[in-house]
């Protein structure tokens, strides 16, 4: 008996690159609604941004989802981290450094502090460059994989189901809050309440195992299901967004609805992966197939590369466009196909895995 390499899904990989695409797109919106203090611009450039963005909250839950179809099983502990680990922390601390470096000739940052930015690394990103924050997030899933697996491998439906049942009530907890501040023990002093250990990203992941086990097979009833899920989550979203936006004053109050571990998020993030998981190419070596997964293998590198071109493409596109519909849709998208032609072009190099990924 031999093992037969799986086929390659294409679906997978089409939905790792629109996720990438998202991800600037997010990033590029930013502009148009976060003020200089981390304060809410109540302009019409911010409504075009939670009509647009809205949707594209996924990225990351989409990344995580992508993550767990391939993290299981674990398999032999010390070759799952070096494999895993290498992959994703030498490319993290590469870019930390490149990015203390490029605040360096950038802005008015001192050598010194350059300097010490990198001596941080250790510690939490070396310089502040948000987006890292989920390589920490990733790391640390990928660290609790060998204790998680184990279950994932022996658990039948039912009890996947339980758990993401359980997973939905503490994705709703953000809602539940704006009526009761505090519930099943939580307190100023406890930082640990009932749903604790359902809440956050680590959801994505037994949801990703949870369809690859029991609903990868191609039903009818998966694309009315994701089309209601993404529609109704969509609504959600954006509706408590646009809605937030005349009343509150900080960002992270107005981003009730756009966090990750929000259930609506969630709803948005399930209907994607049951409509594109069972996405097929009838060419598997045409140019279009090709390409979407030559961006899929190096969408690591440009996630973390692309806040240097998206820098550039805002101070040269922003300042001849009076609207943010425009503006947000051209420098995300110029950003992307730069940052994505960047990362090939760094693949071509000797040893280019511990900058691309």
């Amino acid at each position: 008996m031999t093992n037969s390499k799986p086929a390659r899904n294409y679906g997978i990989d089409l939905l790792r690159v629109i996720a990438c695409y998202m991800v600037m797109q997010i990033h590029t919106g930013e502009f148009f609604y976060i003020g200089p203090v981390g304060n809410v611009l109540n302009t019409l450039d911010a409504h075009t941004v939670g009509w647009y963005n809205s949707l594209f909250r996924v990225c990351v839950p989409l990344f995580v989802v992508i993550s767990g179809f391939f993290l299981f099983p674990v398999g032999d502990n010390p070759t799952f981290f070096k494999k895993r680990l290498s992959r994703v922390v030498v490319p993290f601390v590469l870019w930390c450094i490149l990015y203390a470096f490029y605040f360096y000739f950038t802005t008015n940052v001192s050598l010194g502090d350059t300097l010490n930015h990198i001596w941080h690394i250790p510690v939490n990103y070396g310089t502040e460059v948000g987006h890292l924050w989920f390589v920490y997030m990733l790391i640390g899933i990928y660290l609790f994989a060998p204790i998680l697996s184990p279950w994932i491998e022996k658990a039948d439906k039912k009890g996947m189901e339980l758990y993401l049942i359980i997973w939905a009530v503490a994705l709703s907890l953000p809602f539940i809050h704006l009526v009761f501040p505090e519930v099943l023990g939580e307190c100023f002093w406890n930082r640990t309440p009932l749903l604790y250990y359902f809440s956050g990203l680590l959801g994505y992941v037994i949801l990703a195992a949870y369809i690859k086990k029991f609903h990868m097979e191609a039903k009818s009833w998966n694309l009315p299901l994701g089309l209601v899920l993404i529609v109704v989550g969509y609504a959600i979203t954006a509706g408590f967004f646009e809605q937030r936006l005349a009343t509150e004053k900080m960002v992270n109050t107005l981003e009730l609805s756009w966090g990750f571990d929000t259930i609506n998020v969630a709803m948005m993030t399930t209907g994607i992966i049951f409509i594109f998981k069972n996405i097929t190419f009838r060419n598997s070596n045409s140019l279009l197939v090709k390409v979407i997964a030559g961006i899929s293998s190096i969408s690591y590198g440009a996630y973390l590369a692309h806040i240097m071109v998206l820098n550039f493409y805002y101070n040269l596109i922003n300042p001849h466009f009076d609207t943010g519909a425009i503006k947000i849709l051209l420098i995300a998208l110029s950003t992307f196909i730069t940052t994505v032609v960047l990362m090939k072009l760094l693949s071509f190099l000797p040893k280019s895995k511990w900058l691309v990924g």
